[in-house]
């Protein structure tokens, strides 16, 4: 083997932090030794990784297709060495999930997985559809959960669930009398919604197509919770998902409103790096995800 794999971790590094000296830090090794493992590696092969531009290293085209092979060679290399250890830890890994699947959905399942699987070592990090989408295409997280419709090359988009949101105002507002609302009533009320990039915007403008551009938004706020306090506090109508207003609508904190003209049904994703090894850890999630109602 032409390479090691300290110099396929090097190349990684680099290539999340596009400095060598921040990478070198991040490996506790020297910049100079960082260097040259990146100078041996290119050397040994004729080819070059990276554009450098002043003290920035951006990856090439080739360095773009490397990157993803290399990925998946260190997690195999270090289930490996797990394996040999007999150290292995089942279920650890790092999942990523859009707002309301996090807040509603995604604690709960992670709270069974840590029920089944003590000993896991397990993060969840909550951001939108664009954020979690970048992070899980840079290998930063191991799998995300997501509202929204993406396409990357990197990554495989599979169906998880279904979802529908849901029209809503406080019970004071005056569109709360209606039994249903027109379009001229959706054109009239003033919008508090979530922020353009996150999966419920995007499938909100795609149900109220046609009618977008002429709709009077008031407030865009990145928090489902802050929508649904502006809401209760008459600052506009909003749309979120059913799945963040169960406990709401209960309480009369809130109320639906029925807009039977206009499709609000949309799906939950699963998205994985194409070329990422599918661990126990990620089996077991995606197994409690399918199975969880």
């Amino acid at each position: 083997m032409k390479f090691s794999i300290k110099q396929i971790e090097v190349f990684l590094e680099i290539a999340k932090r596009e400095n060598m000296t921040r990478a070198a830090d991040a490996l506790a090794m020297s910049q100079s030794a960082a260097s040259e493992s990146l100078k041996t590696l290119e050397a040994q092969f004729g080819i070059q990784l990276f554009d450098r531009a002043g003290k920035r290293l951006q990856l090439n085209e080739l360095g773009k297709v490397i990157r993803g092979e290399a990925a998946a060679f260190i997690e195999h290399a270090q289930r490996l060495e797990e394996a040999l250890s007999k150290h292995q830890e089942v279920g650890a890994l790092k999942v990523g999930a859009t707002l309301s699947i996090g807040n509603y959905l995604a604690i709960n399942i992670l709270s069974d997985y840590r029920q089944r699987y003590p000993a896991a070592r397990i993060s969840l990090d909550v951001e939108n559809t664009t954020h979690i989408a970048a992070r899980v295409a840079h290998f930063e997280l191991d799998i995300g959960l997501i509202e929204g419709e993406i396409s990357h090359p990197d990554l495989e988009v599979s169906p998880w669930r279904e979802d529908e949101l849901i029209v809503f105002c406080s019970p004071q507002h005056p569109l709360a009398k209606h039994t249903t609302l027109s379009d001229d009533d959706l054109l009239q009320a003033e919008w508090v919604l979530r922020e353009p990039g996150s999966g419920t915007r995007q499938a909100f403008d795609h149900a109220m197509h046609g009618l977008v551009p002429q709709l009077k938004i008031a407030l865009e706020l990145q928090h489902t919770e802050a929508i649904k306090r502006a809401v209760e506090s008459n600052l506009g109508i909003g749309c979120l998902s059913h799945i963040t207003l169960v406990d709401a609508f209960k309480r009369g904190n809130l109320v639906p409103l029925s807009v039977p003209q206009r499709d609000f049904h949309r799906q939950f994703y699963f998205i994985l790096h194409r070329n990422k090894y599918l661990s126990a850890g990620i089996q077991n999630w995606l197994e409690l995800c399918r199975n969880y109602r």
